[in-house]
């Protein structure tokens, strides 16, 4: 991109706001002019906010110009009296501190009546103390956050840019996993819906008929399925979302059945492990598949009444000398789950039949063309609702390993987990020890196979580290909690890790946008959507709630039975 002016690669000296008196690796800080009263310039008909966080600098170092993101505005004696010095700044000299992320030359080839600023990340020349620091003039930020390079989305717009729009490289974004972070109400959700719109838009903006993108989008609170008009939604109310029992790895069977308490769970395992062979082997021939290469993960369906028949009677059951009654405990929990008619999408006993049911559970999540998948997760017992979680996961993930290389190349797969901390907490919780796993094998190793993740969470803090360091790219809004703050922190780039010091002032859809699917290290406002397209995270609002009258008896009364029948 270019811009014309005769010598822009010339300081400009109605933006020059001070000098620089430290420089410490990436980090600079520089005193503010004191000739300046008002913290704003006029240049060109543009007002320039001096000192506001995320703002970019400049310093001018030959034909080189090093550009700085403002992360904090003091007063001089704070910082004198921080670094053990004895006070002798007046009262009213400030500083600003900034962060060192790129630098550029201006270069017109041959007779072009036209310059261009050739732009690079990272800092390999660093300026001096006494250099002039200035503000960067706007028609230049435009070009900074042009739109990049290879295949982008718009997200929303750059703050103090006069309006430049903000992208995101897609194939960064998406396969190198991405961070969502925010607390409640700062329009955490809104900025998902409108990634995914994007993503989703995709198609039109750059003309591309076949553009069919494959989305997976794990809803715990059923917020998101009024959000896309043309979506495909999975919930356990309408019985669209179907997770058989048998598609469950022997792991996620154990969790299931004896989670990670029982004192006898290394026989009982054992028990459960010779029986889910045998059934697996059982079903496998009557769908016409070898018996004998499958394993105890296989996805072979298999009867509940075999099996259950199998723990009863098969090998790995104790001898009547020994005393234990481990196998019993097996059984008792297997009639409780098959009994709860909550988990009827989870334990319906399947029937032996011609017809291989694998890839009708396949297609509800990967099939068809609406977009996206919402699996509606708000109806599914907390009890099972990990391993609920960690099937798809993993079923996803395992799709991609037996896939060809040629057939991930045609058909990546983004699964956005919302509420991540609820899935992938940093606790021992063993109802989430198989969603832990699955998710955990995504952010390591999905990028290889064509999965890509997007965390979103409200407590950073209680994601687990080894997932959330898997990210390269972090959208964090306003987060108010100081140990949510310190976490962002602490995963972020050393040279960006000042940006935090704004998280907690930011506005309602306002955000820090940075990493490798950023253009640059930025402060954004994400792109408004109407509010038909918004996600129901809307907060009651009881002004409006109280006006009218309190709930009848007919309607408390069906409110009554969908309460005892476990169905909205």
């Amino acid at each position: 991109m270019t811009i014309r002016n005769s010598t822009p690669a010339e300081p400009i000296e109605n933006l020059a706001i001070g000098r620089l008196i430290e420089v410490d690796g990436t980090r600079i800080v520089a005193e503010l002019d004191p000739a300046i009263t008002d913290l704003s310039r006029v240049y060109a008909g543009e007002a320039y906010p001096i000192g506001q966080f995320g703002s970019i600098v400049r310093v001018h170092f030959g034909k080189r110009i090093i550009y700085a993101l403002v992360s904090r505005l003091r007063m001089k004696n704070e910082f004198e009296a921080e670094r053990g010095m004895g006070v002798i700044a007046r009262p009213d000299e400030r500083i600003i501190e900034a962060d060192l992320f790129g630098e550029g030359e201006w270069t017109r080839d041959g007779g072009a009546s036209e310059w261009r600023l050739e732009f690079q990340r990272g800092v390999a020349t660093y300026p001096l103390p006494q250099q002039t620091v200035y503000m960067t003039p706007k028609a230049e930020l435009r070009i900074l956050y042009k739109q990049g390079t290879g295949s982008t989305i718009a997200i929303g717009e750059h703050v103090g840019s006069g309006g430049a729009p903000c992208y995101a490289n897609l194939n960064d974004l998406l396969g190198k996993h991405t961070a969502i972070l925010g607390s409640t109400g700062s329009g955490k959700s809104a900025a998902v819906a409108a990634m995914i719109h994007s993503i989703i838009d995709f198609g039109k903006v750059t003309n591309c008929a076949d553009w069919n993108p494959r989305i997976i989008i794990l809803d715990p609170h059923d917020e998101y399925s009024g959000a896309f008009p043309n979506h495909s939604k999975l919930c356990t109310d309408d019985g669209s979302l179907s997770l058989p029992y048998w598609i469950l790895s022997f792991q996620e069977t154990l969790s299931l059945i004896l989670g990670k308490t029982e004192f006898v769970a290394t026989s009982q395992a054992n028990i459960i492990k010779s029986a889910l062979l045998k059934s697996r082997q059982s079903g496998a021939r009557g769908i016409g598949v070898d018996q004998n290469k499958i394993t105890v993960d296989s996805p072979v369906p298999y009867s509940l009444d075999e099996f259950r028949q199998t723990v009863d009677t098969g090998t790995g059951k104790p001898t009547a000398q020994s005393g234990q009654t481990s196998w019993l405990s097996v059984l008792e929990k297997l009639d409780t789950l098959r009994a709860d008619r909550r988990l009827d999408f989870l334990m319906n006993n399947w029937v032996a039949s011609a017809a291989d049911p694998l890839p009708g559970v396949l297609t509800q999540l990967v099939g068809g063309v609406a977009q996206p998948r919402v699996v509606d997760l708000s109806g599914v017992p907390n009890e099972v609702a990990g391993i609920c979680s960690a099937v798809i996961a993993r079923t996803l993930f395992s799709l991609k390993v037996w896939q060809k290389s040629e057939e991930r190349e045609k058909d990546p797969v983004l699964l956005v987990c919302e509420e991540a901390h609820r899935y992938v907490p940093n606790r021992g919780e063993a109802q989430y020890e198989a969603a832990q796993e699955a998710i955990r094998r995504i952010a390591k190793e999905g990028r290889k196979y064509g999965v890509g993740l997007l965390l979103v969470s409200q407590r950073p803090s209680e994601v687990e580290d080894t997932v959330l360091s898997q990210c390269n790219s972090w959208l964090v809004l306003r987060i108010t909690n100081d140990s949510d703050r310190e976490h962002v922190r602490s995963i972020l780039p050393d040279a960006m890790a000042g940006l935090t010091k704004m998280l907690s002032g930011l506005r309602r859809r306002e955000a820090i946008f940075l990493g490798q699917a950023a253009v640059l290290p930025s402060r954004i406002m994400i792109r408004e959507l109407a509010k038909d397209l918004l996600p129901r995270s809307k907060d009651i609002e009881f002004d409006k709630g109280w006006i009218n009258p309190p709930l009848s008896e007919a309607e408390l009364k069906a409110l009554g039975n969908r309460w005892r029948y476990q169905q909205r």
